[in-house]
């Protein structure tokens, strides 16, 4: 059940879209003027008639007490999810009350909300009647995995051997031979079923020429691949852990088997990264009694946004169950007690040399790993020369932003949020400094997204 009374942001509403273009689109829908018959229901059910450039108004409906995230219904032919109709609707819903006021919930609405509540807890009974599928074979299964870990062997050979050839021959040879060559060795680590490593080949790759120093990171990546290889090979002697971890960073698939753990997990941070085949959605989630910090991830189609969407300020009360490896934040998310409604609560937040510490004692655990989460608890966002870092306002140090995070209309809200006084900062940190996603004023105020 939602709270009635209790309405999101207009930012958490605008976390919801899909691109750029919805959420400006969505952005000019959000008055009222083109709504007529617009309502909300103690159900969770908001619903509204938006006129288009038809003579029938469309229909947009949004069950915002789904517990995995709103759903959308629209009558209009757009194949995004939520589209511009639903976004403006809720973005009316949480600035005026009097724009969608309590009310009946027409037939149509009615219908529609009732009908996948009913097909939701259907799934959920059977996902828990723990059923067995009939055409499960243990033994086919071994030796189906079996024979993907040699075909993975030899693609971790293959690999050993061009870098090899590639330190041989010098790291200028790999200026001049240029992308075609890496693109065709993880085409060839594709085949060999070992996607972790076929992506790490395409961002080694991706190096040379890439401004001063280059040699030195994609000497640091081949000496990450070569690692990896070896625990590949070695891994029947690794700590189950660690032998977890390689596993996964090869790129072998794992179930969430862990213990499950329950909680209310503050929703610290949602954004989508995409190449040309997937859009891969990562939503960061703080666990109020457990303290943990955990990652939920989703993905679409390319083009498409994942269905799971949880919009940062919320909260909701949930199970969540954890992914094999040392250190690993992911986890699955299980059963949904209670639907995302907003919270005041925020994580507790340490200092920027505490935060470099907790990354070096990750790499002891996972020495692929590109950054951890972290929050920051009173910092600055400073200018240092061409670049930004977070400075502590009590303390002698700082830490640098990412190059990516300094790219991003994000740095200039958090800029702004600051007005030069202490703010708490959630987001990762890793080698290359610190990437900056959610941010929260020293006094009372919302979340800011910065993704």
């Amino acid at each position: 059940m939602t709270q009635q009374g209790v309405r999101w942001t207009a930012d958490q509403v605008l976390a919801l879209a899909p691109d750029a273009a919805s959420r400006k689109a969505g952005s000019k829908l959000g008055a009222a003027g083109p709504w007529s018959e617009a309502g909300s229901s103690d159900e969770g059910t908001v619903w509204g008639l938006c006129k288009g450039s038809g003579s029938r108004p469309y229909q947009t409906v949004v069950d915002i007490a789904d517990a995995a995230g709103p759903a959308y219904k629209c009558s209009c032919p757009s194949r995004k999810f939520p589209c511009k109709h639903a976004l403006g609707l809720l973005l009316l819903w949480a600035a005026d009350e009097a724009a969608v006021p309590p009310g009946q919930t027409p037939e149509w609405a009615a219908q529609w909300t009732a009908g996948r509540r009913e097909r939701a807890e259907a799934k959920r009974a059977g996902a828990g009647s723990g059923a067995p599928s009939g055409s499960a074979d243990p033994e086919a299964a071994r030796r189906r995995a079996e024979r993907r870990a040699e075909r993975v062997s030899a693609g971790a050979v293959e690999l050993e051997q061009r870098l090899v050839d590639l330190l041989r021959g010098g790291l200028a040879t790999a200026e001049q031979s240029g992308y075609g060559l890496w693109e065709e060795t993880a085409a060839r680590m594709v085949d060999a079923q070992a996607q972790g490593l076929a992506g790490r080949v395409r961002e080694l790759g991706a190096i040379p020429s890439t401004g001063p120093g280059w040699p030195v990171r994609l000497l640091e990546e081949c000496a990450l691949l070569h690692l990896l290889g070896r625990g590949w090979r070695r891994r029947e002697r690794l700590p189950a852990g660690l032998a977890a971890t390689v596993r996964s960073r090869m790129g072998l698939p794992a179930s969430a088997d862990g213990p499950l753990l329950r909680d209310r997990w503050l929703v610290l941070a949602q954004y989508d990264t995409t190449d040309p085949r997937l859009t891969t959605r990562r939503i960061w989630l703080h666990g109020n009694a457990s303290h943990r910090t955990v990652l939920l991830l989703s993905y679409s189609a390319a083009g498409r946004a994942p269905e799971l969407a949880l919009p940062v300020g919320l909260s909701l009360e949930a199970e969540v169950s954890a992914y094999p490896g040392a250190g690993q934040p992911r986890v699955a998310l299980g059963e949904q007690f209670t639907p995302p409604a907003p919270a005041a609560t925020r994580p507790p937040g340490v200092t920027t040399a505490q935060a470099a510490a907790r990354y070096g004692d990750a790499l002891r655990e996972d020495p692929w790993l590109e950054s951890v989460p972290v929050t920051l608890d009173r910092v600055v966002p400073t200018p240092d020369g061409d670049s930004w870092q977070l400075a502590d306002a009590d303390e002698d140090a700082a830490l640098p932003l990412t190059p990516a995070a300094r790219s991003r209309p994000g740095l200039w809200r958090l800029v702004a949020l600051s007005g030069g006084a202490p703010v708490r900062v959630f987001g990762e940190c890793g080698h290359q400094g610190f990437t900056p996603l959610t941010a929260w004023p020293e006094g009372p105020g919302d979340a800011v997204a910065l993704c």
